[in-house]
């Protein structure tokens, strides 16, 4: 047993051990329960597998090679794999591995795949170019590359013409962004579009072109995508599947005018580059940064006003190209929430106005998305690139709930959450709820309707171990090791959210909680387990220990290992918990 060292003052010093990792009761119990003379032979493991860990379709064969696949990795160096059996501590560093996970393992699709892109919840990404905060950040290909490769599937690129008026840059509109050339963009995207899901990627555009640079961006995207571009189509009835659309890429913008209007205004103010009448993003940032000069900045849903002849004159191999077509909200809500027409298309707003939305049209908005696309996008106050509760939009059926994956708070740590079910594909599956109707044509989930419980989550926190590997000793605390504690609960619709803490484990780098927390679920299958981890400081804020969350919906039961991320979402290497899960 090692020890640890702490300077006090320049005369004291303070000793610790360094406990290792002891193997807890409830865990030494199971093994005695499934184990003869000290020694779990392959037919108990399956027995184990099945009735503790709810493994019950799991055939004996598939359980002697989870058996062999964690002995081979843990234990290159023995000789002994043909043994077939584990001794406790074996079972012990069994359940803290990552064959031993919390969602299925290996991950894979599981969802049907067949329904329209509008009954689905899309990895959705805001401004997926800018590397920062919305005002002064570089433009770069590399957050694109970034988001793509954790499995985010709608990608925002803002279109502006150059210094030069010969080409097109990606960059944020009237902030002092430095931009990226759209070519990189593009190219970023073609390559690792599909390194981490198969599954279609739709690309977002913002125009703010001439006519010859529509044309231009056309032959770049023809050139680059190739075959794989969907072609417009003239009228979707209903939207295809993310099966049907494997490996394919969607362009999807409404219709180009933004440009067009900016020039006639400019030349009516005489050569001013802003606008009488700004957007509300514009205005807020403004608020926020008197200081700072800006141009035009509009994102989708805030214009009122459209002229249908600037889609006339956009380039044919333009228009030819938009193959998911995004109306503006014009006349109020009420107009936009009407579904009579034949065809289905996008609809974007920012998250102030879903809020505002919601209050007196909540069941609309859910029958509308049952059909059609709604994205929501960050309110323009948020120039740090923060983000919001995507649980608003979810709630009620809005496929594409836009964030800043740059950020790293918890807003982000739920859409990472939502987004590891489905195998982690960037597609996953609305609950029956948002898109059935009754007999009667109506909406049958009302968000504002208290339902009963449907099960109960027994959630039970064994230990944790391994910052002692990732993290130097003085990290936490320069007198002491950590004193970690764990807030684990649910968040989901109201009326299942829901936080606890356990006591925290002073002077320890291993803790040992063994609290049993329970949480009633009207929803399951829209809420999230959140777990994180702090470090207990009496003097100043308490220190980050790591976090996670994990989709309720396809959470295993049994004693199970839990690997911790950092702020970003990345997985520690050592970092875990060891919990257990029941529903009643």
């Amino acid at each position: 047993m090692s020890k640890q060292t702490y300077r006090v003052c320049l005369c004291f010093r303070r000793r610790f051990r360094l406990k290792e990792a002891e193997v807890p009761e409830d865990v030494q119990a199971v093994f005695e329960k499934y184990s003869e003379n000290g020694v779990m032979n392959l037919d108990h493991f399956y027995e184990f597998l099945k009735k503790e860990q709810g493994e019950d379709k799991l055939t004996r064969a598939e359980a002697e090679s989870l058996m062999e696949s964690f002995l081979k990795e843990h234990y290159k160096h023995l000789k002994f794999f043909q043994r077939r059996s584990l001794y406790i501590k074996e079972f012990f560093e069994y359940l803290l591995s990552g064959i031993n996970a919390p969602l299925p393992y290996p991950p894979k699709v599981h969802h049907d795949m067949g329904a329209p892109l509008s009954h689905y919840f899309i990895y959705t990404g805001h401004n997926s170019y800018l590397t920062g905060n919305q005002i002064s950040s570089d433009c770069s290909e590399k957050p694109i590359v970034d988001a793509l490769k954790r499995g985010v599937r709608v990608i925002e690129l803002d279109m502006w013409p150059n210094s030069s008026k010969d080409d097109v840059d990606i960059r944020h509109g009237g902030t002092l962004t430095p931009p990226v050339k759209i070519i990189k963009c593009l190219k970023a995207i073609k390559e690792n579009a599909f390194v981490a899901s198969k599954y279609p990627v739709i690309i977002t555009l913002e125009d703010h072109l001439t006519q010859d640079l529509q044309a231009k961006v056309a032959k770049m995207m023809s050139e680059t995508f190739g075959n794989i571009l969907v072609p417009r189509s003239e009228c979707y009835l209903e939207f295809p599947s993310p099966e049907s659309l494997k490996n394919r890429i969607i362009i999807s913008t409404k219709p180009p005018k933004e440009y067009l209007e900016t020039e006639m205004l400019q030349e009516e103010n005489g050569g001013s580059t802003t606008k009488g009448r700004k957007s509300s993003e514009e205005r807020a940032r403004e608020k926020e940064n008197p200081t700072l000069v800006m141009k035009v900045d509009i994102e989708d849903g805030d214009y009122q006003e459209e002229d249908d002849r600037d889609q006339e004159n956009a380039p044919t191999e333009y228009k030819h190209m938009i193959a998911i077509r995004a109306e503006k909200m014009k006349g109020g809500i009420i107009e936009w929430l009407r579904v009579n027409s034949p065809g289905v298309h996008r609809v974007s707003l920012n998250e102030e106005k879903l809020e505002k939305a919601v209050v007196t049209h909540g069941t609309e908005i859910i029958r509308f998305n049952q059909r059609n696309l709604m994205r929501v996008y960050p309110k323009g106050t948020r120039i740090d690139s923060s983000n919001y509760n995507p649980f608003v939009g979810w709630m009620h059926g809005a496929q594409m709930v836009a964030f800043n994956m740059q950020g790293r708070a918890r807003p982000l740590w739920l859409m990472q959450g939502m987004f590891r079910a489905n195998g982690g594909c960037g597609y996953v599956k609305k609950p029956d709820f948002l898109l059935r109707l009754g007999p009667n044509n109506e909406v049958v989930f009302d968000p504002n309707r208290r339902l009963p419980v449907q099960k109960t989550l027994k959630v039970k926190i064994y230990m944790g171990q391994g910052w002692n590997l990732e993290f130097h000793r003085t990290h936490f605390d320069l007198y002491s090791p950590p004193d970690f504690y764990v807030k684990v609960g649910i968040v989901g619709v109201p009326f299942d959210s829901d936080m606890r803490n356990t006591k925290a484990i002073e002077d320890n780098w291993t803790p040992v909680w063994n609290e049993e927390f329970s949480f009633p679920l009207t929803l399951p299958e829209l809420a999230l387990l959140r777990i994180e981890v702090r470090e207990f400081d009496t003097s100043d804020k308490d220190d980050f220990g790591g976090q996670t969350c994990l989709p309720v919906s396809e959470l295993k039961t049994g004693i199970r290992a839990i690997p911790l991320c950092n702020h970003r979402g990345d997985m520690y290497k050592s970092v875990k918990l060891l919990m257990r899960f029941d529903f009643t």
